[in-house]
Parts: C-alpha cells; sequence; structure tokens
C-alpha cells in the first residue's frame, strides 16, 4: 500500500521550497499523497500573526491542480498547541493499515527532541529526513539512538510496515525560507519566483503588514 506523507508547518506564508520538499518526497518515495498540516500554534516558537485560517487558505491556492497535495485542516478545530504527536494519533485512527510518513525538513529535525513525546512519533509514521544537496548533519545523540537499526534502504521498506522505519529524501538547491521572504517583504523586496503566484496574487495590505510583523 503507498504511504500517505504528512507535512507541517505554520506556512507563514507557503513558499516554493515547502511545495518542491512535498512533491520530491512524493515522487522519490512514490508517496499517495502529501497532506500539508498548517500549525495554529506551534510549540516551540511564537504563533505567527497572520491567522490559521488564513495560512490554511494560501495551502489550498498553492497546491490548486497540484496531483497528490492536500491540504489538512485538522489542526485548526484542536484546542492548545499543535503537537504532531496528537496529530498522527489521529490519522493513524483515520489510515489505520497505510504506512504513514512524517517529512521533516533541517529545522525540524533539529529540534525533534524537543518535541512532545518525540520518541512516540515512529510509532505512528515512518520519519523522513528531506535534505538539501551535500553531507546530512549528523542527528542529535537521542535521535541518533532511536534511529538506530530502523533505516529504510528502498522506498519499498515503507510500504511493508505502517510506521517505525526512517529514511533521507534530497532535495534540489532551493534557498528558499519563510524567514527570508519575511525580510525581504519588511525591505519591500518582490518575492516573484519564491511564492506561488496564485498566493501572492491573494494577499492584501493586512496580510503584508501581519507577515512583516511575524
Amino acid at each position: 500500500m503507498k504511504p500517505i506523507g504528512i507535512f507541517g508547518g505554520t506556512f507563514a506564508p507557503i513558499h516554493n521550497g515547502h511545495l518542491r520538499l512535498a512533491i520530491e518526497a512524493r515522487e522519490q518515495l512514490g508517496l499517495a499523497a502529501v497532506r500539508l498540516v498548517p500549525a495554529p500554534r506551534p510549540p516551540l516558537r511564537a504563533a505567527p500573526a497572520v491567522p490559521a485560517a488564513r495560512r490554511l487558505r494560501w495551502v489550498k491556492l498553492a497546491i490548486r491542480g497540484e496531483r497528490g497535495l492536500v491540504a489538512d485542516a485538522r489542526e485548526l478545530s484542536r484546542k492548545g498547541p499543535s503537537y504532531t504527536v496528537d496529530t498522527l494519533a489521529a490519522l493513524r485512527a483515520e489510515f489505520p493499515r497505510t504506512p504513514l510518513c512524517l517529512l521533516l525538513g533541517g529545522d525540524a529535525a533539529k529540534q525533534l527532541p524537543q518535541w512532545r513525546r518525540w520518541r512516540d512519533l515512529m510509532g505512528y509514521a515512518h520519519l523522513v529526513f528531506v535534505n538539501r544537496p551535500g553531507a546530512p548533519e549528523r542527528p542529535a545523540a537521542p535521535l541518533a539512538r532511536l534511529l538506530r537499526g530502523r533505516r529504510a534502504r528502498h522506498p519499498r521498506d515503507l510500504q511493508r510496515r505502517v510506521a517505525g522505519l526512517w529514511c533521507r529524501v534530497e532535495m534540489p538547491p532551493l534557498a528558499i525560507s519563510a524567514t527570508d521572504i519575511r525580510r525581504r517583504l519588511k525591505d519591500r523586496q518582490s518575492l516573484r519566483g519564491l511564492v506561488p503566484d496564485a498566493v501572492l496574487n491573494d494577499f492584501t495590505a493586512r496580510d503584508l503588514e501581519m507577515l512583516r510583523r511575524s
């Protein structure tokens, strides 16, 4: 059975680097779909100034027409911080026999040992570390111990179990980040080519001001 990818984040705003990460994971691992899950209240950073419903709209605009990318709004209806382990538990209940793959960019991978119940994540999903070209960073010691002996050597390995393995996916060299996009906004620089046109065209003056404050 083809796995489902889960890609969470604040998406403030969603940009072409996010889309490329989701597409690379879908294609390299043969995923049935990638669910993009906006986080209303990230536990390890301040909540974005842009409301979660607005960020969800941008995700929907960005992925419109892109096969296999799905906007998942489940965290918007949950009270309190947006914990990934709760989202994976809900998805596991919804898809009890389907392999799940949690997609983790570089920043998320570094912070993983700080996440709530982070050692339980592999009970619900496979972990997929998405790296830019070049030698990947060594994981922190606690994470390295959790991963030991669990590497998937081939994408087919992820289809044979519903959870519990890990692998890496290589990204093309795209130097795009939400932090840089917000800096460019503050400097009144163009975002064309960095953010999907459908999202750029949806920005209001209020959106731009909130992004500059984020």
